[in-house]
């Protein structure tokens, strides 16, 4: 048998032929080489891949004999055109390895990622706020002072639309010593009276404040004696006696008893406290639209505005006998200058400054007494509410009528009825207006 490949004789053994084992040095360009065995079908172009190296297995001819490596030899298959494949090791229709940072752009690559590195920042700062936040509440959460058990009081009137507040500022001595005593002009009675009740309403329809004078003349209901616990029988007294004779609780009752509307919480603070919120939150700024000298309760003020320290403060809310209308004038007062108190203390400046922010905080928890159940919430809720509620006297009749116990404020029922009514509903108040 011929080993010749098919078409081929034996006269063609022996002529020149170009091709591995050929004689001749230089190749025949006017003769054409065969295909050899069995024709395979063309072959997809791939794309050039020059910047890879050649895999294992590659030969002469890169890609498996795709193509010449020696630009002498003039051998072409007729399927690569020219170009060498050097990634011999690749299978027929794999996925060449794709370009390192994920293919990303190169002029993205290193890069910062400010999108992660923001979003984990916010995170943090959410984290931190979080923490300050809840270390704030317990913190100020466990300086309040729960001391009024308003569960004690009796017959209480059913409770309405809205929040009642009772704002009491009493002439308590605690913690002062006696030069302080002598430089807020305290003086040195013993025991514990009130010359400031605050009836205050929070409500969707306006936040209401009603002085209630000390003056005024009511009626305190039966109670039992907290000391001899023998049942007291009802009588007629000024309203800042029920404060002396048992306290908040019997205020508290007197209150809901003469005026028919439900008391929900409590707040009670002293001459020192009051002094030291006014200092720690660096003194008031009070107008007047007159001047004040009084040497009872050590005010001394020249008309027009003037910065307050805790001291002034305090002579300024209890001074009475330079007012017109003497403790009417007085309650007035009082209401002006807890409004602007509430309203800087509230300001940005305060509430921004940490220092100043813990300071103010401090010092309102060390000097507030209020009932077992008021929570933070409700302080908040009374503090903001002072900053621009409508401020009323309660409606009178005579202010100076003679009882066994002097001189005293008549009120006018037919008003005060109409006018707690309008809170209970939590009702815009229109008593006292044109």
């Amino acid at each position: 048998m011929s080993d010749w490949p098919e078409g081929w004789t034996d006269e063609d053994e022996g002529r020149g032929r170009y091709g591995r084992g050929s004689g001749e040095a230089r190749p025949e360009n006017a003769r054409v080489m065969p295909h050899v065995g069995r024709p395979q079908p063309p072959r997809p172009r791939a794309p050039h891949h020059d910047a890879y190296p050649p895999g294992p297995g590659a030969g002469e001819y890169g890609g498996g004999g795709w193509g010449p490596r020696d630009p002498e030899d003039p051998y072409d298959s007729g399927y690569n055109e020219g170009q060498v494949y050097r990634g011999a090791g690749r299978q027929r229709g794999a996925e060449p390895p794709g370009p390192p940072d994920g293919g990303r752009p190169a002029g993205e690559r290193g890069r910062p990622r400010w999108g992660r590195r923001i979003g984990y920042s916010a995170l943090a700062l959410v984290l931190v706020f979080s923490i300050v936040v809840g270390a704030t509440y317990f913190w100020a959460d466990g300086k309040l002072r729960r001391e009024v058990d308003l569960s004690v009081v009796e017959d209480r009137p059913e409770g309405g639309e809205g929040t009642n507040y009772l704002i009491v500022g009493s002439d308590s001595r605690e913690g002062l010593s006696d030069e302080e005593q002598q430089d807020l002009h305290t003086g040195d009675a013993s025991g514990s009276r009130t010359d400031t009740m605050i009836l205050m309403h929070v409500g969707s329809n306006g936040n209401t404040m009603v002085s209630l004078p000390r003056d005024s003349w009511v009626t305190i209901p039966e109670f039992t004696g907290s000391v001899s616990g023998n049942r007291i029988p009802a009588s007629q007294h000024k309203l800042n006696a029920a404060f002396s004779i048992e306290g908040p609780w019997l205020l508290v009752r007197t209150i809901e008893y003469n005026f028919h509307i439900r008391i929900d919480h409590y707040v009670e603070i002293g001459f020192g406290g009051f002094a030291n919120v006014v200092d720690a939150l660096g003194g008031v700024e009070m107008c007047l639209d007159h001047a004040i000298h009084d040497e009872n309760s050590g005010a001394d003020f020249e008309e027009g505005c003037q910065h307050m320290d805790g001291r002034e403060s305090l002579a300024y809310n209890r001074q009475r006998y330079q007012e017109a209308e003497g403790d009417l004038g007085r309650t007035q007062n009082q209401q002006n200058f807890l409004s602007t108190l509430a309203s800087q203390a509230a300001s940005t400046s305060t509430i921004l400054n940490p220092f100043r922010f813990y300071s103010v905080a401090g010092a309102t928890l060390d000097a507030l007494i209020v009932d077992k159940d008021m929570s933070l919430w409700n302080l908040r809720s009374l503090f903001w509410a002072m900053r621009d509620a409508h401020r009323m006297n309660l409606p009178v009749s005579d202010p100076g009528i003679d009882t066994p116990d002097g001189s005293a404020v008549q009120w006018d029922e037919e008003q005060t009825a109409t006018l707690m009514e309008q809170l209970n509903n939590d009702e815009e108040v229109t008593v006292g207006e044109g």
